[in-house]
């Protein structure tokens, strides 16, 4: 199959911003929910739309489904648990920082997978590259950091540090388990490890609820028709992410991924009415250089 060059960059500028909505969803969610509810409305009303991607591909193109091997199966649970321990991390964070900033401190993250990338992948990073995550690490950072000290505390920031730390490690374990696959056609290996992992998730959650809070679970289907919506939207979210990790590094996606930080921006101002300080525009502007910097060594 031939694929255009800057189709992965593509796929993750929408991915982001589905997952900024998501986000936001998820957080209105989390006061009726709690955290682990919030947590699971993404993966147990994502996974019936991730299921309907993967009919639909397959009746489009008549492709068969994969016959994974047995090592599939490490990459892709260690995607699937990672990030539901990242998801709840997140939602803690958010519930104890604002929106934007909570934001910032997981998009630290690229740091840490360009290193997971290279020690489990062998995903080299270049030193353009590595720059460009530098620098717009940095944009994240200085959004995070005030005179004085950490915004909101200690507390918050390793939160969201742990946060962004998992969510690298399930980046890689994904892309691990969608090359695992070695297959020609990169949407059938990204739609079908999608749904691997999002029923791995829903059923892990829905157990675990069933067993320890059962009332969580009545109340998430009380709240079905934002959690319809929230679920939509993450598995929107993860639908492109995956096809991003089937054609480009793990570090790369999570690089330009960091352009969710102007989404939430305009998220935190026109859904939760917060205002852009002088620091974060200074930071938001080394995201975009760090942003550009990717695109043009990728080009």
């Amino acid at each position: 199959m031939i694929v255009a060059g800057w189709l992965w960059a593509v796929f993750t500028v929408v991915a982001a911003f589905f997952q900024t909505v998501r986000n936001a969803m998820q957080r209105e969610l989390t006061p009726r929910l709690g955290t682990v509810g919030a947590t699971h409305v993404r993966f147990l009303f994502g996974f019936p739309f991730a299921l309907i991607f993967l009919l639909g591909l397959m009746l489009d193109t008549g492709v068969p489904l994969p016959r994974p091997g047995w090592s599939f199966w490490p990459w892709v649970i260690d995607g699937a648990l990672a990030q539901v321990a990242a998801t709840a991390l997140m939602l803690v964070a958010m519930g104890e920082r604002s929106f934007v900033v909570t934001i910032a401190y997981l998009k630290t993250e690229p740091i840490q997978v360009a290193i997971f990338g290279l020690v489990f992948l062998g995903d080299r990073v270049s030193g353009p590259m590595m720059v460009s995550i530098l620098v717009a690490t940095a944009g994240v950072l200085i959004m995070s950091i005030k005179p004085g000290g950490m915004v909101g505390g200690l507390r918050p920031t390793l939160i969201g540090l742990g946060s962004g730390g998992m969510f690298a490690l399930s980046a890689v374990g994904f892309r691990g388990a969608i090359l695992d696959l070695h297959l020609t056609d990169f949407v059938m290996a990204a739609t079908f490890t999608l749904v691997i992992g999002l029923v791995m998730q829903a059923i892990a959650l829905s157990l675990y609820l069933l067993l320890r809070a059962p009332s969580v679970l009545a109340a998430i289907g009380h709240a079905w028709k934002p959690s319809l919506f929230a679920g939509f939207m993450g598995a929107l979210a993860s639908q492109f992410w995956f096809l991003a990790f089937a054609l480009a590094t793990a570090a790369s996606v999570r690089t330009l991924a960091l352009v969710e930080v102007l989404f939430a921006q305009l998220v935190a101002r026109f859904a939760f009415g917060q205002k852009t300080t002088p620091r974060e525009a200074v930071g938001m502007v080394l995201v975009v250089a760090g942003v550009v910097l990717l695109i043009v060594e990728r080009a």
